[in-house]
């Protein structure tokens, strides 16, 4: 019971502080949305700006506030795995790299972060360099890849710090998989640098090729390594007692669920294949929400295998601490009567 209770309190967040952000940002966005749509009619192009540059600085603020308020212990364990995220200079423990893991899913909010703050930077908010791909802070900038590539790099160090420590072949193994998102990042960006031809029928391909070396290695680890559900070799023996006793949410059915929604949604990079949907907000907005679904599925079948190997090495060392049924004979034959 201390393991488990020691997980959830590494992993849990109150949620009355994500409430708190969440009424918060919604606020500012809204707001500041309505000045957006009205500035082209009343001159109010200085407040939107103004009110959005607010809303970041609020949230930076009281995110780095070290006054007792808005649950400080819960800022100081964020920023402080934040800090072990980016700085893999000690042992990685399973938050550090659980929260890493979710930071790749969220590299493109990352991507339009960065692009929201260069847009405020250089006073491109509510302009029509907003819509420009070639502007300085458009699509085909240079720094999206480098910002999207960033979680990836993190949790790859963090691999190698494991097997520094471990010396576990499969942390090299783990770093391989992320170190696939490379390529698939940088080529896609590589679209808006190269001549049209030589686009086509080089980079291209490579581009597919790497893609689906990426989706499938990632799938793969997903339902090995990260839920261990052994699925792939026994996913018809329902009568093997190995494969299902240990699973917590005791219907078959969601694994399955999981398993192919995990599959699908891997796959999603898929439409940038087609150039009227590569450049449709909504689409992006679309696959972006999807990935964040599929990554908050993958939250709870994580924790779950994590919490599983936690009990059972609880277990085995409750077991090896308790003495044999021989031992016992032998220490009970040495008293005298």
């Amino acid at each position: 019971m201390n393991v488990k209770l020691c997980l959830m309190q590494g992993l849990l967040v109150p949620s009355s502080t994500w409430k708190w952000k969440k009424s918060c940002h919604a606020f500012f966005v809204f707001f500041s949305n309505v000045l957006l749509l009205k500035s082209g009619v009343v001159k109010l192009t200085y407040l939107s700006d103004s009110l959005q540059v607010l809303l970041y600085a609020i949230l930076l603020i009281v995110l780095l506030s070290p006054f007792d308020m808005f649950y400080l212990s819960s800022r100081f364990y964020f920023l402080r795995t934040m800090l072990r995220i980016v700085l893999p200079l000690q042992a990685i423990t399973f938050p550090d790299f659980f929260l890493a893991d979710i930071f790749t899913s969220m590299s493109k909010v990352f991507s339009d972060l960065e692009r929201s703050v260069c847009r405020m930077v250089n006073r491109q908010v509510a302009t029509i360099a907003w819509f420009e791909a070639d502007s300085i802070c458009g699509s085909h900038s240079i720094a999206i890849p480098l910002v999207l590539v960033l979680p990836y790099l993190c949790r790859f160090f963090q691999c190698i710090r494991q097997y520094k420590d471990t010396k576990e072949k499969s942390c090299l193994l783990n770093a391989l998989k992320y170190s696939t998102a490379v390529p698939v990042i940088f080529l896609s960006a590589l679209k808006y640098h190269v001549f049209p031809d030589q686009w086509v029928s080089f980079y291209r391909p490579l581009w597919l090729i790497s893609g689906v070396i990426n989706s499938l290695y990632s799938f793969y680890w997903d339902i090995k390594r990260d839920w261990d559900l052994s699925i792939l070799t026994r996913i018809f023996m329902f009568k093997s007692p190995s494969t299902w006793t240990s699973l917590l949410y005791g219907r078959n059915w969601v694994y399955y669920w999981v398993l192919g929604s995990n599959l699908v949604l891997r796959c999603t990079w898929t439409y940038k294949l087609s150039a009227h949907l590569r450049h449709n907000y909504l689409t992006v907005f679309a696959i972006t929400a999807l990935e964040m679904l599929r990554r908050f599925q993958w939250v709870f079948f994580r924790v779950e295998n994590e919490w599983n190997k936690m009990t059972a090495k609880q277990n085995f060392e409750m077991s090896s601490d308790m003495p044999s049924e021989s031992d016992r004979l032998l220490e009970s034959s040495s008293h005298t009567v």
